[in-house]
């Protein structure tokens, strides 16, 4: 008889035991596949938000983001400059392995219809988190190609690279694509305009004086030639100037052209409205939002509602704007419910552009606190970069680390997450951040870090085991210029060879645990095991060189320049490349 009651309360007890069980696993399973929000700033410096230490500018929102989850002190960029970053974050692959850094001086893209970009064969985490049933989008700057062979193969485009949805620009920000705002090919229409215009007006100058005198009769061929070349040069100036904004500068919803040229009247607020509608479309089912600012990148731009409001000019109004749209998506994952299942990650591609300055003096590049140089070079300012992440429901918050880690750190910890595992035909630089998010571990899975310029190695961080020490070795530094300013005033960048930068031999070394200012380079005399830390890297450097097998150059000249047969242009806006969906659409929703 007992037996039998013993039999019917265990009988009894195995449905609340297996609702039980099944809540627990339900539990189990949201917490390790969580809603992804991954948001990136352009050109901010890790110096520009408040709980990084400015005290000026107002980020409450990113500060919020950082209160509430881990601070990252040590956050590099995998590249100092747009295109190979992101390539980097893409595919948590250091840039050189997929063809995205260039030999020559120009390291990003400049023109939609070129024909390199992110190569059809490289894993981004979007296409890894799509194939766990993840829901995919990209908001804002993709800056990693567009097309192959026809302006319609798409190859290199969001929507090929894993990502359901796409809306923003496929280029960049720059300073062409706001009228009165000057240009970032200054220095080639100096090159291949004035300089040439000049030697012609010299030319047919002195051969009319030589004329007038006598002393040399010019035949009326090459006098009318050289007008014509004079001509040719200046029309194509002028055309180059009329057509490059709307070949070049506009928004697209997937495949569509929908705003050529683009407009910055509430750009920021247009993209704020297409991520929350992102969101609001997928609270059931597990999704991965890239919202990938302009801000603040070159034009600088701010709605009204910012412009004017911050103390830092027009590039504060900016950093405060884009602190606003934080704040936005934030609130949004409070409404919906979603905040404690969503793992949320803001970062810059890379540190401020310290040689931003407008013709009128205006600074239009952010700060990188105390370190030195910024964007396009591997000194401290231009690589680190804020580093935020908040999962309320996992990671504890109010967390700082000052570990190593990577922008290449998020493939394998989102790809892992998400249930994915990784590509194995091929080597994933990234680290999974788990553990050191979760205190499971004290120290950086990087032992070795490997900044590029460009594709050229330029110095290695060594952060041994068991040793709070951080050694970086350069093995060339830019010029900069003017000599002892901060950056390569100059060239507007700084580049990456000849004589645009000084070796070393033996290597420059600092120890960033002790210097982060990279001010005082160590010697044999200050550091006794000089040589044998440089031996060190250096047999890392090789070892890390004979896994970079030959790949397509992606900035080949071939690949780099602009290509008439993939230029992109709005349906039915004939020759002008001219079209406004935007607000047309807005015109008949009301």
């Amino acid at each position: 008889m007992a037996q039998d009651h013993l039999q019917l309360f265990i009988a009894k007890m195995k449905i609340p035991f297996l609702l039980l069980f099944f809540l627990w696993e339900a539990e189990s399973h949201t917490a390790s596949r969580p809603n992804i929000i991954l948001v990136m700033a352009d050109d901010l410096g890790i110096g520009d938000p408040g709980c990084y230490g400015n005290k000026t500018l107002r980020t409450p929102n990113i500060d919020r983001l950082a209160s509430g989850g881990v601070k990252l002190t040590q956050h590099l960029a995998a590249s100092p400059l747009c295109t190979p970053s992101r390539a980097a974050f893409m595919t948590g692959r250091y840039p050189v392995r997929s063809g995205m850094a260039s030999w020559s001086r120009t390291g990003v893209f400049l023109f939609t219809a070129s024909s390199g970009g992110l190569p059809t064969n490289e894993i981004t985490f979007a296409k890894l988190l799509k194939d766990q049933g993840y829901s995919t989008a990209l908001i804002g700057k993709w800056h990693l190609g567009m097309s192959c062979h026809s302006k319609t193969d798409f190859c290199h485009h969001p929507l090929h690279h894993g990502f359901n949805y796409f809306y923003g620009i496929s280029l960049t920000n720059l300073r062409d694509c706001k009228p009165g705002e000057g240009s970032v090919f200054t220095t080639g229409f100096k090159r291949l305009v004035f300089i040439p215009l000049q030697i012609i007006g010299v030319t047919l100058l002195t051969f009319a004086a030589l004329n007038c005198l006598g002393l040399l009769r010019m035949p009326l061929g090459i006098f009318f030639s050289l007008l014509f070349l004079a001509a040719l040069i200046l029309t194509l100036f002028l055309g180059f100037l009329h057509y490059f904004r709307p070949l070049n500068c506009f928004v697209m919803r997937n495949y569509e052209i929908i705003q050529q040229p683009m407009s910055y009247d509430n750009l920021t607020q247009r993209l704020t409205v297409e991520a929350a509608q992102f969101i609001q479309r997928n609270t059931e089912t597990p999704f991965l939002l890239v919202l990938s600012y302009l801000h603040v990148h070159t034009a600088l731009f701010s709605s009204k509602d910012f412009a004017g409001k911050s103390k830092h000019g027009v590039y504060g109004d900016a950093v405060e704007e884009m602190d606003w749209s934080v704040g936005q998506i934030l609130n949004l994952l409070d409404e919906l419910r979603l905040a404690n299942d969503t793992l949320i990650y803001f970062t810059s591609d890379q540190g401020a552009h310290v040689e931003e300055v407008s013709s009128k003096g205006e600074i239009h590049g952010g700060s990188n606190g105390i370190y030195k140089g910024g964007k396009a070079n591997n000194w401290e300012g231009g690589i680190r970069v804020p580093g935020i992440l908040r999962w309320p429901r996992v990671i504890q918050a109010g967390q700082k680390i000052d570990e190593p880690t990577s922008n290449m750190d998020i493939f394998p910890t989102v790809a892992k997450l998400a249930g994915a595992p990784l590509p194995e035909d091929r080597i994933i630089d990234g680290r999974d951040l788990m553990p050191l998010l979760e205190g499971k571990s004290q120290h950086s899975d990087h032992e070795f870090l490997f900044h590029y310029c460009n594709a050229y190695l330029n110095a290695v961080r060594w952060h041994p085991q068991n040793s709070t020490s951080i050694w970086k070795a350069f093995f060339f530094t830019p010029n900069f210029n003017p000599v002892g300013s901060n950056g390569c005033f100059a060239t507007h960048v700084c580049f990456c060879f000849g004589s645009y930068v000084t070796h070393h031999d033996p290597p420059l070394l600092f120890d960033i645990s002790k210097d982060p200012r990279e001010r005082n380079p160590l010697t044999p005399a200050t550091e006794p095991r000089f040589y044998e830390i440089l031996k060190v890297i250096q047999e890392a450097a090789d070892r890390h060189t004979q896994t970079l097998p030959e790949v397509p150059n992606q900035f080949s000249w071939d690949n780099f320049l602009w290509k008439p047969w993939l230029q992109l242009c709005c349906p039915s806006s004939g020759l002008s490349c001219q079209c406004d969906r935007e607000k047309q659409d807005k015109r008949l929703s009301h």
